[in-house]
């Protein structure tokens, strides 16, 4: 396993992260594995070196956190041996104040984060979507008392335009406030749209990227064909329809991995790791086999050739509303 610095933060992360939406209630999620099933997986990713756990409060409408602050505290020795991150946006409960970034709910959500994952302190804390409902000012003020009274070490965001983004760190800028040390986009070789404006942005800013749905929701995996058969539960739930061009990649990957001899999955995991911006992709893993695939990207070096064949075939696509 190999460690980086999260952005310009003092922080190091494993170059793989593991996303523990993929733990929870499969009556809630059709996809998602109960602890006992969970347990091997995660254990085999901390086997392998993986320090970095990123969940969100709510997924599994909390379950996710609860597993995983009860797996984590036995699979390590120390609290400090390990990067825990989790969310808040998204709805809680039925009230309106049960969502989004107001201080109130910001408040009430940490609080709540922390009994569930069993822990004092968030290493991560993100916000999981902009909120155009609540001021800046007291979305990053809240973050930035969370962080002075120790409850939260750094934050970072999630799924934004640049504007957005560039706002809530402008924000924290000149007011003195704790700076956004990473962002969580939708990044792959089927949806490349944040290399526009967001990923240069965050480079400028000292901003680590950590990309979620590396692998498409399984397409460059091969979960999904052209024929529109599914092979996986998960693959079924994706939010953004697949192209015919998505699957021109899918074929790229493919004829590549076979001629490395090794699954679709390393070769598109290792094209990720070599974007400039990238620091750790967040790999939802339901087998062992899907870390095994993610460190083995890890050593895979990619020719200058092989990249550009990948690249090439990508066509735009509209922007993600990020909803």
């Amino acid at each position: 396993m190999e460690y980086i610095r999260l952005g310009s933060s003092g922080l190091e992360v494993s170059r793989i992260g593991l996303g523990m939406m993929s733990y929870g209630d499969p009556a809630l999620q059709p996809w998602a594995l109960r602890e006992e099933q969970a347990e091997p997986i995660v254990r085999h990713a901390v086997e392998a070196g993986v320090t970095f756990f990123d969940t969100a409060d709510m997924y599994s409408s909390g379950a996710s956190e609860e597993i995983t602050g009860r797996l984590l505290a036995t699979l390590f020795t120390s609290r400090d041996d390990y990067v825990l991150a989790t969310k808040v946006y998204y709805p809680t409960g039925p009230g309106p104040n049960d969502r989004g970034l107001s201080r109130k709910h910001i408040l009430s959500a940490i609080d709540a984060s922390l009994r569930r994952l069993g822990t004092d302190y968030i290493d991560l804390y993100q916000v999981h979507r902009f909120d155009t409902a609540t001021s800046v000012e007291e979305t990053v003020q809240a973050l930035d008392d969370l962080v002075r009274t120790g409850k939260v070490r750094y934050i970072g965001a999630s799924a934004m335009y640049a504007w957005q983004f560039a706002k809530l760190q402008h924000c924290a800028t000149t007011n003195g406030w704790v700076r956004f040390v990473s962002m969580q986009n939708r990044y792959n070789l089927v949806t490349r749209e944040d290399e526009r404006e967001l990923l240069p942005m965050c480079i400028d800013m000292g901003v680590g990227t950590l990309p979620y749905s590396p692998l498409a929701k399984g397409l460059l995996a091969g979960t999904r064909d052209r024929a529109g058969r599914l092979h996986t539960t998960r693959g079924a739930q994706t939010a953004i329809p697949d192209r015919p061009e998505d699957f021109d990649v899918q074929d790229a990957v493919r004829d590549l991995a076979q001629g490395h001899g090794i699954p679709p999955a390393q070769v598109a995991l290792a094209w990720l790791l070599r974007q400039p911006a990238v620091c750790a992709p967040i790999l939802g893993a339901t087998r062992t086999a899907h870390i095994q695939d993610a460190t083995a990207a890890i050593e895979l070096r990619l020719s200058d050739q092989e990249m550009a064949a990948l690249e090439r075939l990508y066509r735009p696509r509209l922007t993600s509303d990020y909803s």
